[in-house]
């Protein structure tokens, strides 16, 4: 089963893949025992997660599955892949492989400056077109680079020296500047400082470290690291809102706050350490803010990419009512072993900030301003209930979507707030790559839901995706004014699919989708009826690129006129937008106040949008 939604940046949010394979676990180095059990499987007598449980291993790929899954893209995506730049293809291998900063991304590092020059003949592995032999030369400088770096670990290990708290991180937040040998340094002195303090019951803990930051492969094994890495390079180099991602770290392809159920975070930030993670903000009780979490449920979180610490968070969240973990406070001698209480979806969403909502005044009416920052798969239900309390508190002479800045979201989300303004109307014609054509529909909610006024939709650049969606609709069907800037222009979808190798989950722009009217909106965005621009004030992102300047961006999409004439003859026959007659405002954002402005001062009534 796929699934389709829609995001500008092309994060998007679906349940965790049920299936998963176990990838290779780092070899445990002999020539230096560890000081205790490096745990790598839960302890736990709990029943089984459906996601996939993590062993902190770098994912890896053999030759032939890695070339399955390319095929598989290839002939998936909405559009034949175009030519990669190889050398962005290079950084791309470099960044995906070193999650740490130690092996190819720091500066200086042998096996970035080897990937970089064999790039095109590795893309050519990936492909078939030469044999993966590049990819195994290149492991074997891996494994040698990283067995020098495991021995500057263990030499700072030993000799100690640094004072600092175990909690605190020695990663760079943003591009690595730092040599690897000195981030090698680092964490010797930070493990080996966290041994002194805390004696025998933070040993498993290093020991993991150890194994995760410097794996003992060899260079065969090192070459399927490198493969995995390629891959996924490869998937977003020939699609900008692609992805893949192995079974273990599935969940970073998807955005959790989308859904209309989210699994509960355990916290709303952490940080990487050496030994584990530090809780940031916003934990579950009884972890408070600096705690250093260094395992879940047994599984040491040293070492770990912080995309596999994040899958196993929504893994944990999804099946389990209480987690157990191990955490070092700030200034502790010694772990504590804690059981956190994980609250249901429902819960979380009870708390969840809603939709922000005024009421304006606009000459003697008032207006009900609704501002929509993602489309969520429950937006329908959730606008249903603020117009609901918005109509009991009074008359309302309209209703404004402020979609500013929303980056879009859930197809179904989309075909759920417009079900409220065009219920039960043909919507967006959607293209594969084989020509067939699919329709959806808005939903038809019970009568007393939908709002039969007057509505119109403010814009900017940074509006995309299920949220021109939304505008584009309402303009199609002469059903709302659409006020502000040209829009994003993605118009294309990603579906999902666990991938021909069984081994990882994909993420694929497969379909390309025209307005109701057949109107292209891909590269081209939503020219709104009412121009006003709202220049750095906007919410939306500030200078960001629009999907026609993303390289391998679908072309546009001019489709079928699905409107269904008796629908789009009635909402034509309903009262359009009232003129203002009067002062406008005030309002909490500027920019609000300057669109009913506009809105009020034009006799325009609903139309479609002018599109170039």
């Amino acid at each position: 089963m796929v699934r389709r939604r829609l995001k500008q940046g092309a994060l998007l949010v679906a349940s965790l893949v049920a299936a998963g394979v176990a990838l290779r676990a780092p070899k445990r180095d002999a020539a230096q025992p560890p000081a205790g059990p490096v745990v790598v499987t839960p302890t736990t007598d709990a029943p089984p997660l459906a996601g996939h449980v993590p062993t902190g291993a770098p994912p890896s790929l053999t030759c032939e599955r890695a070339r399955a899954v390319v095929a598989q893209v290839d002939a998936l995506l909405v559009e034949r892949p175009h030519d990669i730049d190889e050398v962005a293809f290079g950084e791309g291998v470099v960044d995906w492989l070193d999650p740490h900063g130690l092996w190819s991304a720091a500066p200086g590092a042998p096996a970035g400056d080897m990937l970089r020059k064999e790039a095109g003949r590795l893309l050519n592995a990936l492909r078939g077109k030469e044999s993966c032999a590049v990819a195994a030369a290149l492991g074997k400088g891996l494994a040698g680079s990283v067995t020098e770096l495991r021995q500057q670990f263990d030499e700072a290990r030993r000799a100690g020296g640094l004072a600092s708290l175990p909690t605190r991180s020695v990663f760079e937040p943003g591009e690595v500047t730092r040599p690897a040998p000195e981030l090698a340094k680092l964490l010797g002195e930070q493990c080996g400082a966290l041994e002194r303090q805390t004696g025998a019951t933070t040993g498993a803990f290093v020991s993991a470290a150890r194994a995760r930051f410097f794996p003992a492969l060899s260079a065969e094994e090192w070459g399927e690291v490198v493969l995995a890495a390629a891959l996924r390079a490869y998937v977003p180099a020939v699609d900008p809102h692609g992805a893949w991602a192995p079974f273990e770290e599935e969940a970073s392809l998807y955005e959790a706050e989308l859904q209309a159920k989210p699994p509960p975070p355990f916290w709303e930030s952490m940080t990487r350490s050496a030994l584990g993670v530090r809780v940031d903000a916003e934990p579950l009780p009884p972890l408070v803010v600096g705690d250093l979490v260094l395992s879940i449920e047994g599984v040491p979180l040293a070492g770990m990419p912080l995309e596999q610490v994040e899958q196993f968070v929504h893994a944990l969240a999804d099946e389990r009512s209480q987690v157990k973990m191990e955490v070092l406070s700030e200034g502790a001698r010694a772990p504590r072993g804690i059981v956190v209480r994980v609250p249901s979806p429902e819960a979380v969403v009870a708390t969840r900030e809603g939709l922000a909502k005024e009421r304006v005044r606009y000459g003697e009416q008032q207006i009900l301003v609704v501002a929509i920052r993602d489309v969520r798969e429950d937006l329908g239900e959730e606008l249903a209930t603020v117009l609901d309390a918005a109509r009991a508190e009074g008359p309302l002479g309209g209703v404004v979507l402020d979609l500013r800045g929303n980056g879009g979201g859930s197809t179904d989300g989309a075909a759920g707030a417009l079900g409220l303004f065009v219920a039960g109307a043909p919507l967006f014609p959607m293209r594969r790559r084989d020509g067939t054509v699919e329709i959806d529909r808005a939903t038809e909610p019970p009568e007393g839901s939908r709002w039969d006024g007057p509505v119109a939709a403010v814009v900017d650049r940074g509006t995309a995706s299920a949220a021109e969606m939304i505008a584009g609709a309402l303009s199609a069907y002469d059903r709302g004014v659409v006020v502000g800037e040209r829009t994003f222009g993605k118009g294309c979808a990603q579906e999902y699919f666990e991938d021909e190798s069984d081994v990882g989950v994909l993420r694929l722009t497969t379909l390309v989708f025209a307005l109701p009217d057949g109107s292209p909106l891909q590269r081209v965005g939503l020219m709104p009826s009412l121009l006003v621009p709202f220049g750095s004030s906007s919410p939306g992102p500030q200078g960001a690129e629009v999907e026609a300047s993303l390289k391998g961006a679908p072309a546009s999409f001019r489709g079928p006129d699905v409107r269904d004439r008796r629908r789009l003859a009635a909402f034509a026959a309903r009262p359009s937008w009232p003129l203002a007659k009067g002062d406008v405002g005030p309002c909490k954002e500027d920019e609000v106040c300057k669109s009913l402005r506009a809105l009020g001062a034009s006799a325009l009534a609903p139309r479609r949008a002018a599109r170039r």
